[in-house]
């Protein structure tokens, strides 16, 4: 169950100092410029509704992982909130030093301040139990000059570190718009008004996704699950018959084997799954050839014309769509017919689509649908689908029980 959260609605924070923890962490090239900047994006209208009431808004991320190429400061984010705010936003090279409380102090009504990567902090490194941040350094260096805490940052929700669970439990907490509409997302899966329910899911983390299975199926969640991707290729195998040895090399190649005998016990409890029924393979000689499931003669790239059309019927008249990952290997663009037909279908049908952001994403575009939402949280997504409580919600739901006595 998902707890009522309070919002930006519920608190009058006109004049307040304001602290936000966004999720700016984005693709970056080599030479450390930003590739994608829809998370960046997805973050202005909880920014602008604070300006329109006159906040001086100071905003927390992070950027990356140490060791990694996309570790590195954020003034380049800063510079292209700029742009989509229309008004300067201002950025320190400092988390929690005096020149960052500095900065914090000066700072105005209607100003913006991006603190640089809160990961060059090592508490924030740190997976520990919100009473524990909330006594961390950079919580009670920074809470002390803020009014209100607000978290936007649902893509971060699965984690327990300071910048996510520390300061709701000393400072009174909303969330944002863009939290608030990955809840109410959240929320429609729950909802019996949204029935029948269709999941399609694929992609490569197979293990990740037969608990997310798992747990649909324990609480009675999905009315149908539409399986593509390596994750069809272990309910193909567990369903046994006859298994081409091409789909064996590809579960072998990849470690996945051993995930067959738990797929078969999901079949055995009668869990609503469909396979697909034909597939694009890739042959030895480097062609590309359509195959039934039952005689596959190549490596398994995508799902087949056959597969298409079914899993469309079956998505047509449904309530809501929940897709998660790519049903054929997109980096090869004679493999992406088979996820494009499944998104077309799904925005052709009246249900309300919920897409697990990543890859699929990305095939969108620009294309806009009034009954959608785009996740921007894989992880926490992921761990949500699978019946797991996420930290950031935890500490919220604490944070609202101690500032406004909600039970």
């Amino acid at each position: 169950m998902l707890p009522r959260l309070p919002t930006i609605e519920d608190v009058d924070p006109r004049g307040m100092k304001v602290l936000v923890r966004v999720d700016f962490n984005v693709p970056l090239d080599a030479e450390g410029n930003i590739l994608d900047d829809s998370r960046i994006k997805a973050h202005v209208p909880t920014i602008e509704a604070l300006l329109e009431r006159e906040c001086a808004v100071v905003l927390i991320s992070h950027q990356g992982r140490p060791g990694e190429d996309g570790f590195t400061q954020l003034k380049p984010h800063s510079e292209v909130l700029s742009r989509y705010l229309g008004r300067e936003v201002k950025f320190v090279e400092d988390v929690m030093g005096p020149t960052a409380i500095d900065e914090i102090k000066k700072l105005k009504q209607g100003e913006v301040l991006l603190l640089d990567n809160v990961r060059f902090v090592s508490e924030e490194l740190i997976e520990a139990p919100p009473d524990v941040h909330a006594r961390s350094f950079l919580v009670r260096r920074l809470a002390q000059h803020f009014n209100l805490f607000v978290f936007d940052a649902f893509a971060t929700a699965h984690r327990s570190q300071p910048s996510i669970v520390g300061f709701p439990l000393v400072l009174r907490s909303v969330i944002g718009h863009l939290m608030r509409k990955e809840v109410d997302a959240l929320r429609k899966i729950l909802d019996a008004d949204y029935r029948p329910r269709v999941f399609v899911l694929g992609g490569a983390k197979v293990s990740d996704t037969l608990k997310i299975i798992e747990n649909l199926i324990k609480n009675r969640l999905a009315d149908r699950i539409l399986t593509t991707g390596l994750v069809a290729l272990v309910f193909h195998a567990a369903r046994g018959g006859i298994v081409s040895e091409h789909v064996l090399r590809v579960l072998e190649e990849r470690g996945l084997l051993s995930l067959v005998p738990r797929a078969r016990r999901i079949l055995l409890s009668g869990a609503p799954i469909d396979v697909p029924l034909d597939y694009v393979v890739l042959k030895n000689d480097d062609t590309v050839d359509e195959c039934p499931a039952s005689n596959i003669t190549g490596r398994p790239m995508d799902i087949g014309t056959y597969t298409i059309h079914m899993y469309s019927e079956l998505m047509k008249d449904s309530k809501l769509i929940v897709m998660r990952g790519p049903a054929g290997y997109l980096e090869d663009p004679r493999f992406r017919s088979g996820s494009e037909a499944l998104i077309s279908s799904a925005l052709r049908s009246d249900a309300f689509l919920i897409i697990g952001g990543g890859h699929l994403g990305a095939l969108l575009g620009d294309v806009s649908k009034e009954k959608m939402h785009i996740s921007t949280g894989g992880g926490a997504l992921l761990m949500a689908l699978a019946g797991e409580e996420l930290p950031a919600i935890k500490a919220l739901t604490e944070s609202a029980k101690k500032f406004f006595n909600w039970s």
